[in-house]
């Protein structure tokens, strides 16, 4: 990056007839005072919609605080005003009464080992160290009631906002989806102009001042700016991003006081001109060894705070369930890789809540033989001396007073939930390949290398960054505090000038939005990569190019999922250009009917037994070409010529578009090359396709929640094109028909594009 000096100044996108004035606030936007004279945030307008309303948002506040006392109090408590000589009966107490027997003269009681309120407070008041961290905590405290009050009164606006401006009650609010909302939103807009920059408000203007950051945050990981990959000794290339390390990069780059923006949509002049690149870098170079001194020296006051957390919030769960630690989830590096751009959090998270199971099913099937072996043995030996002390203590409950014997029985408990974990599923099939692609149909990316190389232990812990143990988590939240310091100081530090220049290559100005990351923009033009079917119709080099297929995926994901979005031309070029190909190919794939009436076989292969009308869909496009290898005969009994995903996908794909009849809803001008001829129709609708795929119970389902259905088959529709674009790519990289320029494998997690920081050097 830093060698792409001259690539452009600071640009202004001419897409509007005027510009917006230097002092807009973006984010806010004003209903005047018919509509009740309000302004409101669409980040505000948005978090309140998922999070159910005023009540829960203010209840949640409130608990934060309230968790925060608690946590300072009880552990103030612990450590000064209890009696552990007492408690562990290390201390005999002899209590006084002609009622008690000589037993409960010596037995101990809770109100015993606690200390009395006048010597409780006598040991903090002589404890200087805790006096300083109550007062530290009690000003965070304050800090933090006065950011609440200011955010109940926020919510206070956005209530009325919804109640006056948009017609939802708060207790309705609940059953609005936010596409609805969105859509009152724009007819709002159009109704009574809330934003005077602009004359008609978008679906992607909306998104775009909701994501600004998170867009670029999206772009920077997939550019692999982010120093976020570090080199641990013995243990090679890992991946480490925790909750505090995410919130110091968005406090440097997008809010701080001394961040790159000088308000909340505007990027600060002085990093848009190339002439001083130099001095603004060494400036941010400064600011980022400043941040990180400052975790340093706060690192022990958040490191006793996490452990605190921890130890509250996982300890009874721990002990209720030790197997909950070896659950999977979702990382947070894995969150920003596989997200779209212009994704909102609630599309992010039902499409990864979609990919769960797959994802755990393909890690479930790598087993280490030997260690299946040992678990084996260790649980029978620790299950055999678990039953026989529960079996004492039903004969004898007085076996439970003997020392450590409740211990002996949770360790024990413990050890067994841990070594079944070892043990595989005895009906386990053996099919990573077809685990894999089930799980690239809903995450939609992963790596070229992966394509054949599911097998692989590589492969598997490659997943495992993205898809990581929560015990993992747990692990990498509680280290956070110190090695936190440490990457701001080291590898964030020595990106400045890189960083100073990503912001100033692809940061456009967009009338009424304000500054945005250019890779939002989805432009095809731009930003496409030749590889991923938009060759011939990009200008974007290496360096502007964006990785595997982020470009392209994003902007099918965003057009499936707001249908009214009336695209730009170039991207309308590609997805004409795109539905052509998928016709082309659906010509020698097998027909629909045969994929849907082979949906149970797919299911029981996929081990998929509570699929819907959606996921028989996707699961006989991913089995089918397996089926097909096997040369197993279709329902005719005769055999089925060998076809590939990509031919499945096109020709469910080109039969839901050949099934869509135009309808006002959903109606869409797309340019198409070479007429330029405008068509109103969708992308691929799925909704009219539901009554030839689905069962009299999906049916029903239908009739009770329409949205909720269209939502799923909007869903598997971009799941068909994430296989299908994958498997075109992997033919392009495989087979090229002409010189295509080589894109940097920034995004291969096994690769070593850019610099993966030795912790031994710190």
């Amino acid at each position: 990056m830093a060698g792409f000096e001259t690539y452009q100044e600071y640009q202004r996108l001419e897409d509007y007839d005027e510009d917006s004035p230097p002092g807009e606030e973006d984010l806010l936007i004003h209903v005047p005072e018919g509509r009740g004279g309000h302004y409101c945030s669409l980040l505000h307008i948005y978090s309140t919609g998922q999070k159910n309303g005023f009540a829960c948002m203010v209840l949640s506040e409130f608990f934060e605080l309230v968790q925060f006392l608690f946590v300072v109090t009880f552990t103030t408590f612990l450590f000064n005003c209890v009696e552990y000589d007492v408690l562990f009966a290390n201390r005999v107490v002899n209590h006084t009464g002609q009622s008690l027997g000589p037993l409960d003269r010596n037995k101990v009681t809770l109100p015993d080992a606690i200390l009395p309120s006048e010597q409780c407070t006598e040991r903090i008041q002589g404890n200087s160290w805790i006096i300083f961290l109550l007062i530290m905590a009690a000003v965070f405290w304050v800090y933090r009631l006065v950011k609440v009050i200011c955010n109940i009164l926020s919510y206070w606006e956005i209530r009325q906002f919804y109640k006056k401006a948009l017609k939802i009650q708060m207790d309705e609010l609940c059953n609005f989806t936010w596409q609805e909302v969105q859509g009152r939103l724009i007819h709002l807009q159009r109704e009574q102009p809330m934003c005077v920059q602009k004359r008609e408000l978008s679906e992607l203007d909306i998104y775009h001042r909701i994501l600004r950051f998170k867009n670029y945050t999206v772009a920077m990981i997939n550019k692999s700016l982010l120093p976020v990959r570090l080199r641990v000794p013995f243990f090679g290339d890992m991946i480490f991003l925790t909750q505090g390390l995410k919130y110091n990069f968005e406090l440097i780059l997008f809010w701080g006081p001394l961040s790159l923006f000088q308000n909340k949509w505007s990027l600060h002049p002085k990093y848009k001109r190339a002439a001083n690149r130099q001095e603004v870098a060494k400036q941010l170079s400064r600011v980022i060894l400043l941040t990180g001194l400052v975790n340093l020296l706060l690192c022990p006051f958040v490191l006793v705070w996490q452990v605190l957390y921890a130890f509250f919030s996982y300890a009874e769960v721990i002990k209720r369930e030790p197997g909950s630690l070896g659950a999977r989830r979702w990382s947070l590096y894995g969150r920003l890789y596989l997200r779209h751009l212009n994704e909102l959090d609630h599309e992010l998270q039902g499409r990864l809540g979609r990919g769960y199971k797959p994802a755990a099913k393909y890690m479930n099937v790598f087993v280490s033989p030997l260690l299946a072996v040992l678990a084996k043995n260790v649980a029978f030996f620790s299950g055999s001396v678990l039953a026989v002390l529960i079996a004492l203590t039903v004969y004898d409950e007085d076996v439970l007073t003997v020392q450590h014997i409740l211990t002996a029985i949770t360790v024990l408990g413990v050890v067994i939930t841990i070594t079944r974990s070892f043990i595989p599923d005895e009906h386990m099939v053996w099919c990573p390949e077809q685990l894999l692609q089930c799980v690239l149909a809903h995450i939609h990316y992963m790596p070229d290398h992966w394509k054949g190389s599911a097998n692989k232990s590589e492969t598997r812990d490659e997943m495992a960054q993205l898809y990581q143990y929560k015990a993992v988590f747990i692990l990498e939240e509680l280290l956070s505090p110190i090695i936190t310091p440490f990457i701001l100081i080291f590898p964030l530090r020595s990106k400045s000038l890189e960083i100073i220049d990503f912001f100033r290559n692809f940061t456009v100005d967009v009338a009424g939005v304000g500054d945005i990351c250019s890779f939002a923009q989805m432009d095809i033009r731009r930003h496409g990569n030749p590889q991923w079917m938009s060759e011939g119709q990009t200008e974007a080099s290496v360096y502007q190019q964006a990785e595997n297929g982020k470009t392209e995926l994003s902007l099918m994901h965003f057009t499936i999922k707001n249908p009214r979005w009336e695209p730009p031309q170039e991207s309308s070029v590609f997805i004409s250009h795109l539905k052509e190909k998928v016709h082309q190919d659906a010509q020698t794939g097998p027909s629909p009917q045969l994929l849907l009436s082979e949906a149970p076989l797919c299911t029981s292969l996929l081990s998929n037994e509570s699929a819907t009308g959606p996921d028989n869909l996707l699961a006989s496009v991913l089995a089918h070409p397996v089926l097909t290898a096997s040369g197993l005969p279709g329902r005719n009994r005769r055999f089925i010529p060998p076809s590939s995903a990509a031919s499945a996908a096109a020709s469910v794909l080109a039969s839901l578009s050949s099934s869509q009849q135009p309808h006002a809803g959903r109606s869409r001008s797309h340019t198409l090359l070479p007429s330029r001829q405008h068509h109103d129709s969708t992308m691929y609708c799925s909704d009219h396709t539901v009554g030839d795929s689905m069962s009299a119970s999906d049916s029903r389902v239908l009739s009770q929640s329409h949205s909720a259905l269209a939502s799923e088959f909007a869903s598997a529709e971009m799941s068909l094109h994430a296989i299908y674009m994958h498997e075109v790519h992997q033919q392009k990289t495989q087979h090229p028909s002409g010189p295509i320029q080589a894109s940097v494998p920034m995004k291969d997690l096994s690769t070593n594009y850019g610099e993966s920081y030795e912790l031994s050097h710190v």
